[in-house]
């Protein structure tokens, strides 16, 4: 792969070095774009975040090899506009204008037809390139790459946009492939409905692989999120690696982090639902908060759902949450991990060295009956203890999440800024036919507990009874105490310290004897 044209000259052929060499991602493109161009593989889709070079491989690497080994081959490039494609086109026409390409393939481009958006080489191969709502009509082809099918967000977020986008793929695109002919998407995931989004089955949740999808055919799927996030991540990262950290370092991702729809979407390939079904986004978004922004005499208390099966795939979370005098929830602190039993009751009791919640709750039933007794043996050895409820099992997850819905829809739900609270956003807009639900559950369980009732939940309310001596010092101050310990020092609250109360109890005492 070449680096970019030493000059702009659009009929240049010197190219300077490529910056940093063929990465793993690219080599993974590479390979799977080969078998499919060969009959290998039917197509393939690629999803992959901004800047990691997939046009420069699937739209111009990939054709000019193609055509320089099989003579006659047609190919059409749709992108989003003809511009784009005009670019690629024209990067694609250098690389054939070079002395090296002739000298590998035995062949150079056309004199007969030589624009930058529909050129031929010797060997009767044809490149002609689009946008994707400008139609091909006329021209036939055996392979077709759509690459990049969406301009941006606004266009990601028209309906009528997308359907077109929809229909000039169903009709003038496939319907422009001879018999046999092969299709290549490489995309950036805007939206849920993108063209991609429309081919994928329901509960596509980012695997990689051959995939049979909601058009009737099979796709071998290489999804390439920023940062891993699944144990078969195609390049064999681990769960947290970032892609390609010889060119992106983690603070190059930290800004786009702070978005989480454009994360989600761009960067991790999982764009999520506008609004929510089950759980809307407004019910979330205007209620979050960051963390040290939270009421300070909040009850706190923990939930979990755990994963008791090894290969099942689904993550053990453990939530913290906070319950304010006006029954608020704040989640507090929270870990997800696909791990072993040990990892996640050591876990749970770390968070409950830090947190000393009042009560922690799990699910009743096989659950507690598979875990309860080595985590009550774990908290005699580590000498932390922690009352553990079991909240009765609801095979239903709609009904379970009813109680917590309520209080979201309520506006009762904070949930803070960062990367786990994004997460838990994502599965709630997701929710019920999102592939992981496994904190939805977490907040269910103590969503139950609240609705129920339930014993181990402590009462939140700001009044108390005043003590003889904070009713006397209310008679003398005018401030009544319930309130001043609401406020830091400093502030407009008043702070009774210890020496004051012994004194005004000494001169109380004589006054009164």
């Amino acid at each position: 792969m070449p680096g970019r044209p030493v000059s702009d000259d659009e009929d240049e052929w010197v190219f300077h070095p490529i910056e940093t060499g063929l990465a793993a991602h690219h080599v993974l493109m590479l390979s799977v774009m080969g078998r499919v161009i060969t009959g290998e593989l039917p197509r393939a889709m690629f999803f992959l975040p901004p800047g990691a070079s997939k046009s420069s491989y699937g739209s111009v690497v990939a054709p000019t090899w193609a055509m320089g080994r099989t003579p006659d081959l047609k190919i059409i490039l749709a992108s989003y506009g003809a511009d784009l494609a005009r670019k690629h086109g024209r990067r694609a026409r250098q690389i054939v204008r070079s002395p090296q390409y002739k000298n590998i393939t035995g062949s150079t481009i056309s004199s007969d037809t030589a624009a930058a958006d529909d050129w031929a080489i010797t060997n009767g191969s044809e490149y002609m390139a689009c946008g994707i709502l400008s139609g091909v009509t006329g021209n036939r082809a055996h392979g077709l790459i759509i690459d990049d099918p969406i301009r941006g967000r606004a266009d990601a977020d028209s309906e009528v946009i997308r359907e077109r986008t929809w229909g000039a793929y169903k009709d003038d695109l496939l319907t422009r492939l001879v018999p046999g002919g092969w299709e290549i998407l490489i995309a950036t995931r805007w939206h849920e409905d993108d063209l991609a989004g429309r081919i994928l089955p329901d509960k596509y949740a980012g695997e990689s692989g051959l995939i049979r999808c909601r058009d009737g055919r099979d796709w071998y799927v290489v999804c390439l999120p920023a940062q891993c996030e699944r144990q078969d991540d195609p390049l064999g990262r681990a769960i947290g690696e970032y892609l390609w950290p010889e060119w992106f370092s983690e603070e190059h991702f930290a800004p786009f982090k702070a978005q989480s729809r454009t994360w989600n979407a761009l960067f991790q390939q999982r764009p999520q639902p506008d609004q929510g079904t089950y759980f809307q986004r407004e019910w979330f978004e205007s209620k979050r908060y960051h963390p040290g922004e939270q009421p300070k005499n909040l009850h706190i208390y923990g939930s979990s759902d755990y994963a008791v099966s090894d290969d099942d795939g689904d993550f053990t979370e453990h939530g913290v949450l906070g319950l304010d005098s006006d029954t608020d929830i704040w989640v507090l602190d929270w870990w997800a991990k696909q791990a072993e039993a040990d990892v996640w009751i050591d876990t749970e009791l770390d968070l409950i060295k830090k947190h000393k919640p009042f009560c922690w709750f799990g699910e009743a039933g096989v659950i507690k009956k598979a875990i309860n007794p080595f985590l009550r043996a774990r908290m005699q050895q580590r000498a932390i203890y922690c009352r553990h409820e079991w909240i009765p099992s609801v095979k239903d997850k709609p009904t379970r999440a009813r109680a917590f819905q309520a209080m979201a829809s309520a506006g009762k739900v904070h949930i803070p800024y960062g990367e786990n609270g994004d997460r838990i956003i994502d599965q709630l807009l997701r929710f019920p036919t999102g592939s992981h639900d496994d904190a939805v559950d977490v907040l269910s369980l103590f969503g139950m507990a609240l609705d129920m009732a339930h014993p181990a939940i402590a009462p939140t309310s700001k009044e108390r009874n005043l003590t003889m001596f904070e009713k006397d010092m209310k008679y003398i101050t005018g401030v009544d105490p319930r309130e001043a310990e609401e406020k830091p020092a400093g502030h407009g609250g008043v702070v009774f310290t210890d020496e004051a109360e012994e004194a005004f109890e000494r001169d109380r005492l004589r006054q009164r004897y």
